[in-house]
């Protein structure tokens, strides 16, 4: 009786509703890619039934304990759910799927009319995954108003007015920004040129740009003592216009006169905040055109004349760069000359019957030669002699054995230095005050000189 019991009581546990377990992958995921949905579950008796929805919707496609599909940003917060169903009820699971997706919008910012002097609040809500940030800037600016969701401007001015990015970025997701109007109310805005042109003779305009919101209720211009606001009145026509950006009036002048040249233009517009006022000049373009005409005729003279003066210049430099040059050189040349003279000379050793006979050969040619030649030259020849006289006793303790050159002093006895001499050419006098011309010739090398 009792194992009955207990076989009975063991049958009863085992008896129950299904147990579900819900898995997605993969996670996370990027938006518009593929994950699956796995429904397992445990029941006795069995499984009757799967059913699957989305945030409460059914999903009829999906029937078995698997459901495959590609996910957008809506999965990120709107659940699956899983519904298993067997003889003795049912169980549902639900989960949301790690779905990485950029900015989206969730509060739509919208465009403000506002008074001057007072606060304007745009409001910007956006939503994304991972986290992302938020930027508020004012469009052609890169200074960042504000990282929240709300820009507040506190006492605008009418140049706050413009257009204002919210700008939401997701990291190495995406990004997204939308774009509002700021309007403020006050006086209007005259931008004009305040010079502009016309030609003698012909047909005028001036124009008067007016930025105003709200639109300007009267547009005038006055000059001297008369005052326009529309039609025409004389040589003179106003017209006004509406555009997107705001309203032009123009003053149209008829067959322009020297006078016009000369008269100040004044156009002034109102509104309920307020006015302003634009001083507007006429110039004679013809005068203009001219006047740039001349400019550019005589700056042609100009740039040559200062182009020769460069070029003039510049040469004046090389040539002076040549001539310093040049007596550099010839004064290194003439010192070099005569800092070594004295190293060129040499005496050579001859033996006594070899120097007799060269002088016997060599005096003759010698003296014929400064025969034939004039004065002057016979002079020189002689100051040169003189001075190689002297330079060779300065070096009479001069002995190098290795080149066949000794002393002066070594050979005295014996008369070997070659001796010339030009008695019969010799001038009666010579200047006493004659300085001593330096050299550095040999006997040898004088030779050769007279006889080339």
């Amino acid at each position: 009786m009792s194992l009955i019991y207990t076989d009975l009581l063991f049958s009863v546990r085992k008896i129950n509703p299904p147990l579900v377990n819900l898995s997605v992958e993969p996670q996370p995921v990027l938006e518009d890619n593929t994950v699956k949905f796995h429904c397992s579950a445990k029941a006795n008796p069995a499984v009757t039934q799967y059913r699957w929805a989305k945030k409460g919707h059914i999903i009829k496609e999906a029937s078995s304990d698997a459901y495959e599909t590609i996910v957008d940003f809506t999965y990120f917060f709107e659940p699956i759910s899983c519904e298993v169903t067997n003889a003795l009820g049912s169980t549902n699971i639900s989960r949301t799927v790690d779905v990485y997706f950029g900015p989206r919008m969730m509060t739509e910012p919208q465009s403000l009319l506002v008074d001057l002097g007072s606060d304007a609040v745009f409001n910007c809500a956006w939503i994304g995954n991972p986290s992302l940030t938020i930027v508020w800037m004012k469009r052609g600016s890169g200074v960042v108003l504000s990282n929240e969701n709300t820009l507040t401007l506190k006492n605008v001015h009418q140049e706050d007015a413009g257009k204002y990015v919210c700008r939401a970025v997701v990291p190495r997701v995406g990004a997204g920004e939308r774009e509002v109007s700021l309007t403020v109310n006050g006086p209007p805005i005259i931008s004009s040129t305040q010079t502009q042109h016309a030609l003698h003779g012909e047909k005028g305009q001036i124009k008067c740009f007016i930025r105003s919101t709200p639109p300007p209720d009267r547009i005038a211009w006055s000059w001297k003592e008369n005052v326009l606001e529309s039609g025409t009145s004389g040589r003179y026509t106003v017209e006004t216009v509406s555009t997107d950006e705001g309203v032009i009036s123009t003053l149209t002048i008829s067959n322009i006169v020297r006078a016009d040249f000369q008269t100040i233009y004044n156009c002034t517009a109102w509104n309920s905040f307020g006015s302003d006022t634009e001083i507007i000049r006429l110039k004679e373009q013809g005068t203009e055109m001219k006047s740039g005409a001349g400019m550019e005729t005589e700056s042609v003279p100009m740039a040559v004349i200062i182009g020769v003066a460069v070029g003039a210049g510049v040469a004046f430099l090389v040539l002076m760069a040549t001539i310093v040059a040049f007596c550099c050189a010839r004064s290194q040349r003439n010192l070099k000359g005569v800092v070594s003279a004295k190293n060129d000379i040499r005496v050579e050793i001859v033996h006594k019957e070899s120097a007799s006979s060269r002088e016997s050969e060599e005096h003759p040619a010698i003296k014929q030669l400064m025969m034939d030649r004039s004065e002057f030259q016979q002079d020189s020849v002689l100051k040169q002699l003189e001075v190689l006289k002297e330079e060779e006793k300065e070096f009479q303790n001069l002995k190098d054995p290795t080149n066949g050159y000794y002393s002066v002093n070594t050979f005295k006895d014996h008369h070997s230095t070659p001796t010339i001499s030009l008695s019969g050419c010799q001038p009666e006098m010579r200047p006493a005050n004659k300085q001593r011309v330096p050299t550095g010739m040999s006997f040898t090398n004088i030779y050769t000189t007279l006889s080339g």
